[in-house]
């Protein structure tokens, strides 16, 4: 089959969260099963160009309609792990993509919607047929609708398009003149069964877009899929969802067992496996050496890895600090937050416990970082609020870490509790909170620490459990392709 993404981010050369990781993934897995798949995406400047092999022009003239103007495009061909990736350079006084960061800008909605005029051009131009169109996230959110208005009647009519929801946070609300900007007529589209926003009825809805005009819209997870259907959680998007959902529905994410396994990291003081668990504790060792904290082969290590923000449970990530170390634990953190306010409040807090002798706090990222705090730490805390899939989790019980979680999208999927999951014990590999407060984190973190202490030996099984588990591409694939064959019938 033949298969093209198109998406603001690509592992590991334009990876900003999970998104960059599922398209690398997905990607790879895909063209593993001898799929040919292709990549398209902003030329950004910042990207790793140092990831991208034999990154070279291949297309030197494509001219955009934007604005009733014509925005001149360069396309450049790259391999990222192996994969396909087309890059596209627009030159114009925009400067749409030579921001030194990916998104952020009050003109994102008008830089994304350029995208997918200028992706659909290329295609056009580049005679490229494939059988699915793959798009990702709001920022492509306008694809289905430019193929179905003009592409379509330009030659372009053997695609459908699947169309992955990764966070309903974040939609692309914007005035309809961006409609205008990329070639659409506002009055086709300005209604409620089409892009008009559900609430703000000024403005459009990219997401919303690619949720009425693709063939099939998929979400990162069941649970997921079932919350933004029907909670608040669907940020305003309930109601489409439900009109169009017999099209919809939630696909778990995978992890790269290339890239997070014990067994052949590269970044870790000693490999391990579950025949060779013991060994994870040379790597408990050497993080203690890295990050000077006490060397107390007793006390567990309780850690967090990833962003800082509310999405996360920022405030119950704090508390939880403060009742690991109250509680016989060490702490370790790594990560930082896109808000100010948030990430020196967290500087602070690092200065504040700075001789603690059991805690670290690393304010920044650091992947190399995070690969050793994976295989050192014996639990890892993710109290979100929300998480469409979450992949922190998966990557923490393949190492034996043992993930400690709110009862939401992804990680309800993913965890089960070691004490009372409608499961065998052999199947349970966590622990799992149902209140956003600190009184709900502490009833799974103080039975953590409790078995860590108290019953080593289930603490162990717990640990085997979640590393027996494969949450790698190769089932998400399967379903993928299989929603792809079901479209293009």
């Amino acid at each position: 089959m033949y298969i093209v993404m198109i998406t603001p981010e690509c592992a590991p050369v334009a990876k900003v969260g999970g998104l960059g990781d599922v398209v690398q993934g997905l990607s790879h897995e895909l063209a593993i099963r001898g799929n040919a798949v292709e990549i398209i995406l902003p030329k950004y400047d910042c990207m790793r160009y140092d990831l991208i092999f034999g990154l070279h022009k291949i297309y030197s003239d494509l001219r955009v309609p934007y604005h009733d103007q014509l925005f001149h495009c360069d396309v450049y061909l790259g391999f990222v792990d192996g994969l396909k990736c087309f890059f596209i350079e627009p030159h114009s006084f925009k400067n749409f993509f030579n921001r030194g960061i990916f998104y952020g800008h009050h003109d994102d909605p008008e830089r994304f919607a350029f995208f997918c005029r200028a992706a659909l051009e290329f295609m056009l131009r580049a005679n490229k047929h494939p059988e699915i169109i793959h798009c990702h996230d709001w920022q492509t959110g306008l694809v289905p609708v430019l193929l179905f208005d003009m592409y379509k009647y330009l030659g372009m009519t053997h695609p459908r398009v699947c169309y992955t929801l990764h966070n309903l946070k974040h939609q692309g609300v914007v005035g309809e003149h961006t409609l205008r900007q990329v070639g659409l007529n506002p009055a086709d589209y300005f209604t409620q069964d089409r892009l008009q926003d559900n609430f703000n009825h000024g403005a459009i809805n990219f997401m919303k877009g690619g949720i009425v005009y693709s063939n099939f819209v998929t979400t990162v997870s069941p649970r997921y899929a079932w919350e933004i259907k029907n909670s608040d959680l669907g940020f305003g998007l309930q109601h489409t969802l439900h009109v169009h959902s017999i099209k919809f529905g939630g696909v778990l994410n995978g992890i790269d067992y290339n890239v997070w396994n014990p067994e052949i990291d590269p970044y870790i003081s000693c490999r391990y496996s579950i025949d060779t668990i013991d060994d994870k504790y040379k790597n408990k060792e050497a993080l203690r050496n890295r990050l000077w904290l006490r060397h107390d082969f007793i006390k567990p290590i309780v850690s967090v890895i990833g962003r800082l923000d509310h999405q996360k449970g920022v405030d119950l990530i704090r508390h939880g600090i403060f009742y690991s170390l109250a509680n016989g634990c060490q702490f370790v953190l790594l990560g930082s937050s896109p808000e100010p306010a948030t990430n020196n409040a967290f500087l602070g807090l690092k200065h504040y416990l700075n001789d603690n002798p059991d805690c670290h706090l690393e304010i920044s990222y650091n992947e190399e970082l995070a690969h050793l705090i994976y295989a050192g730490a014996d639990m890892i805390l993710i109290p979100s609020a929300f998480e469409p899939c979450g992949l922190t989790q998966m990557i923490a019980m393949k190492y034996g870490t043992v993930p400690i979680v709110r009862n939401t999208g992804g990680l309800a999927d993913t965890v089960f509790d070691a004490d009372c999951a409608p499961k065998p014990y052999h199947e349970r590999n966590g622990y799992v909170f149902n209140d956003f407060d600190n009184e709900g984190l502490e009833s799974a973190l103080k039975r953590a620490i409790g078995l860590w202490y108290i019953y080593p030996k289930y603490f162990r099984e717990l640990m085997i459990n979640g590393m027996r588990y494969d949450y790698s591409w190769n089932h998400p694939a399967e379903h993928y392709l299989n929603i792809y064959n079901y479209i293009k019938e």
